[in-house]
């Protein structure tokens, strides 16, 4: 009712997943934002390189009836960075996820801090892709999650190219766009002052929550009500 009363309201949300996962992970999340009234959509990120997973984010976005929410993970939150400058974008949500600037690069950004000793993320092979080990998956990418959540999370994920890992942002969005961020403070594939470092220098107005680098999946509801937080925010709510 809210947002019949309001026409600015924001009541669509764009959901992009990150490398060593697929759109699935965002059931939850889904769910909670359903259940209070948005339209979301997932998009099935094809990994191949930043200019494949941002046309495919654009495609979702040029189906919006109005302004949305882009919401990206891990390195989701590169493809918003350029997939975000979209006229259809009102607001952008990073969850756990790189934020590159102009002519910068996730692989840049990764760099900046010692990898935890659970991180699996392996060399691109022979083809250019890069795979996360599947012995350290668990505990590297969704610690809270059970076992069998992570075995079907590695069952499900994309085949991640490494051309997208070194590919720099062209024109950063957030540099124009309301900014929302999550920091996943048990984050063991992303440090989380890498995550941090990021957002303060956006100024990027972020939550941190315990949990994994798989925090969207691990406690949809929280991510979600920082979404539902920022689509209130850019609605002037």
């Amino acid at each position: 009712m809210e947002n019949k009363s309001n026409p600015t309201a924001v009541k669509n949300v764009v959901l992009v997943h990150g490398a060593f996962a697929d759109g699935s992970g965002y059931k939850g999340v889904y769910e909670s934002l359903t259940q209070q009234g948005y339209n979301v959509t997932v998009v099935q990120n094809p990994l191949t390189s930043l200019k494949d997973d941002v046309k495919a984010t654009h495609i979702a976005l040029d189906a919006q009836d109005g302004p949305a929410i882009l919401a990206g993970h891990s390195w989701g939150g590169a493809v918003i960075t350029e997939a975000g400058n979209h006229p259809n974008v009102a607001g952008l949500v990073y969850i756990a996820a790189f934020q590159p600037d102009n002519n910068e690069t996730a692989l840049q950004w990764f760099q900046t801090a010692p990898p935890a000793a659970e991180n699996g993320v392996l060399p691109p092979d022979e083809k250019g892709i890069v795979y996360y080990d599947k012995a350290k998956y668990h505990a590297g990418f969704c610690g809270d999650l059970s076992e069998s959540e992570a075995a079907f999370m590695y069952a499900s994920q994309g085949a991640f190219y490494g051309e997208c890992f070194v590919t720099p942002i062209s024109e950063a969005a957030w540099r124009n766009k309301p900014t929302f961020g999550i920091v996943a403070t048990e984050d063991k594939s992303i440090n989380p002052d890498i995550q941090r470092n990021m957002y303060k220098r956006s100024n990027t107005k972020f939550t941190e929550m315990s949990g994994s680098h798989a925090v969207y999946v691990s406690q949809p509801q929280k991510v979600a009500a920082v979404i539902a937080d920022a689509a209130k925010a850019v609605s002037g709510k």
